[in-house]
């Protein structure tokens, strides 16, 4: 019943949203005696901004065309790599890159946003690297005849990327960033590649913002996990996709509810973005409302997740705490995180983030005694939040020459065991 009444209210303020649209343009119009009196601006900037944040969305465009490096533009080249059911493989290459530039895989999270949450994140590393990330699928879009999709699975795919993408031109291991989420899943798989001596295994991993120890500095998002029962969220939280998607039937957390959450975890912080928005617009300046109409487009562009990753990730890493308690298992297989010895590992936290405490991350560098202290490295970015620890100018500026340097200081490690 959860997701037929959202369907039932998307499908009013998508009506209402269009009403709104049409009426703030015509309040505008030339030809409207209203748009030249003191009222007819400040209502239609009012409809404005009602129908973009009713407005119905779909999956983004990455639409990256071109990176400017040393003061020279160069054209970027997107190419869909690898296809599976629940998130296919993407490759961004600009023009002039080195022949022996290094590959990067970025793993996006599967939180409720769409990889291209990460386009700022690929857009500066691509200046560099030979970027890859992964796409991951909404799972209301994919038949339940494509089967299930959880915790597992998605190390799995993180492998079997890593083996897809294979050795540079030098002949050197590509590399991982994990951003936020997937931390956990790009550390597991690290360590079971590790063990295994595989070939593939990354040369170098980059933890953002992620949830390893979530004892660390809990926030309050670790908070609600903590709070309720596993079976609390299975049945409060777990809805079906309705028959008119291709995953109808499929048990999932729904994005919208991701999304919920995490507005009103700052609501008064998205209520005033709007009211600058709208004042933005009353007095004309469209390129400032313009600015914050593009976040809250990426921002609000959700999709849902299989219900079976979403509760074995609750339980494993913000109830059990798996993974530093040593008792994580990958399809019964012990994880284990001596297994590290030649991945070097780069942790790194935002000062002001407040889904993932300070030291979450960090913890990962006490958890792999087998290697070396020359191989790992802890940065804090100061005053960056969450999201400007992979996006904005803090991100840009700072954060990201710190990940270039570290890539190229882990460059000899080659695809032999």
């Amino acid at each position: 019943m959860l997701y037929h009444a959202y369907e039932l209210q998307r499908s009013w303020l998508h009506s209402a949203s269009a009403l709104a649209a049409i009426s703030a343009e015509w309040l505008t119009n030339p030809v409207n005696p209203w748009s030249y009196t003191s009222m007819g601006p400040v209502v239609a900037s009012a409809l404005d901004v009602f129908a973009h944040a009713s407005q119905d969305r779909g999956k983004p465009a990455f639409g990256i065309e071109m990176v400017e490096v040393d003061g020279a533009p160069f054209v970027v080249r997107e190419a869909r790599v690898l296809e599976k059911p629940f998130g296919d493989l993407l490759r961004f290459r600009r023009d002039g890159l080195p022949d022996d530039a290094p590959s990067l895989l970025i793993v996006a999270p599967m939180s409720g946003h769409y990889a291209t949450l990460l386009r700022g994140t690929v857009e500066r590393m691509v200046e560099s690297c030979e970027v890859y990330i992964t796409d991951w699928a909404d799972a209301r879009m994919v038949p339940t005849s494509a089967g299930t999709f959880d915790l597992d699975d998605y190390i799995d795919y993180l492998v079997e990327f890593l083996d897809f993408i294979g050795p540079d031109a030098t002949g050197g291991r590509a590399h991982m960033m994990a951003v936020c989420q997937p931390s956990v899943p790009a550390f597991a798989a690290t360590a079971l590649m590790n063990a295994r001596h595989d070939p593939f295994r990354p040369a170098t991993l980059t933890m953002m913002g992620g949830p390893i120890d979530t004892r660390e500095s809990p926030t309050s998002v670790n908070d609600l996990a903590m709070e309720r029962p596993i079976a609390w969220f299975r049945q409060s939280v777990i809805a079906t996709v309705p028959m008119n998607y291709p995953g109808s039937g499929r048990k999932v957390y729904p994005g919208f509810l991701q999304l919920a959450g995490f507005m009103s975890m700052n609501l008064g912080s998205h209520m005033m973005s709007h009211y600058e928005m709208f004042k933005h617009l009353t007095v004309g300046d469209d390129a400032s409302a313009q600015a914050t109409k593009d976040f809250y487009d990426e921002y609000r562009s959700v999709c849902d997740m299989t219900a079976e990753f979403y509760l074995q990730t609750v339980e494993e890493v913000f109830q059990k705490h798996s993974l530093p308690n040593g008792t994580f298992l990958h399809k019964g297989e012990p994880v284990d995180l001596s297994a590290i010895i030649d991945t070097a590992l780069l942790a790194i936290e935002g000062e002001r983030d407040d889904i993932s405490g300070i030291g979450q991350t960090r913890a990962a560098l006490k958890l792999t005694p087998s290697l070396p202290e020359a191989k790992k490295r802890y940065y804090l970015a100061e005053g960056a939040g969450h999201y400007g620890i992979f996006n904005g100018s803090k991100w840009r500026d700072r954060i990201a020459p710190v990940v270039e340097e570290f890539i190229a200081e882990h460059r000899s490690a080659k695809t032999a065991a």
